[in-house]
């Protein structure tokens, strides 16, 4: 047993409100009803997800949602596209919307673009649930990007209207729209980026240099796992991503070691603390 480890949770980690209050409403309705059906999952973190299901959750897909009538149905943080509510229409489902505000917000913005025949362009993750809600907004019309290369720079239009997805990094939101701009395209640029969220880079920068080992907690779905994992690795090289306790290698530790434990806005603190237990005991 290391009797000596300084093992400290960051206070910073674990849910974001958006899926805080998703969650909240989904274990609302399931104090009262037996099951309650989610589109996709209410989160990317495997353990929430299946805490969840024990409790009478039931994720279905897009594909489900066609043969589903007359019943609840949660919308996750992520938010839906309008072909989603015009399904919950025709199926007579009643729907318990936790789209994300932030989200909303830019769902709502993005529309207005469009309507107004701008050229859009998306900083974002392809496929990714919220960008799939985002296209919706413009009829699939919308141009998606990961990466500044997908781009035929001189192919691009003369003036566009940029957006990003709300979990990317503001820094990269902010290189992008130099790059455009230095090559002669007018850009009008929305920051719409959940500082929530962005601002998880800086203090986790802050935090992992504190310690001699990091344990990263994050679900192998959760894109914004993968970046805040990179992040601590970036400052602190002794930095290891596990998706529970069962993970965890013994080998990283020394009997002095100071260790810091942190996750991704999808990873609950419970697991986190299950976490922290398991290597004091």
């Amino acid at each position: 047993m290391l009797k000596n480890l300084q093992v400290t949770i960051d206070a910073h980690s674990g849910f974001c409100f958006g899926v805080v209050y998703a969650i909240e409403m989904a274990e609302d309705i399931l104090d009262d009803e037996e099951y309650l059906y989610c589109l996709g999952d209410i989160v990317h973190n495997d353990e929430e997800v299946k805490r969840l299901e024990k409790k009478g959750l039931r994720i279905i897909t897009h594909q489900d949602l066609l043969h589903i009538k007359n019943e609840k149905v949660l919308i996750r943080a992520h938010g839906e596209p309008p072909s989603t509510y015009q399904t919950a229409l025709d199926n007579n489902l009643e729907l318990i919307d936790a789209s994300c505000p932030v989200v909303l917000k830019l769902q709502n913005r993005i529309k207005n673009s469009y309507d107004k025949k701008e050229n859009i362009y998306i900083y974002g993750k392809h496929g990714h649930a919220e960008i799939i809600g985002l296209l919706g907004q413009t009829n699939n019309n919308a141009v998606v990007f990961q990466d500044l290369k997908e781009l035929e720079m001189d192919k691009l239009p003369k003036n566009l209207t940029l957006y990003s997805q709300t979990t990317k990094s503001t820094d990269s939101f902010y290189q992008i729209k130099e790059k455009l701009q230095k090559s002669g395209i007018e850009v009008n640029a929305n920051d719409t980026i959940c500082r929530q969220v962005s601002n998880r880079d800086k203090e986790l920068r802050v935090f992992a240099k504190k310690f001699d080992v990091i344990i990263f907690v994050a679900g192998t779905k959760s894109s914004n796992g993968k970046v805040l994992y990179n992040v601590c690795k970036d400052v602190n090289q002794n930095t290891y991503f596990i998706s529970n306790s069962s993970d965890i290698n013994f080998d990283w530790f020394r009997e002095i070691d100071s260790v810091g434990i942190c996750g991704a806005t999808s990873t609950p603190m419970w697991l986190m603390e299950e976490v922290k237990n398991a290597i004091l005991n």
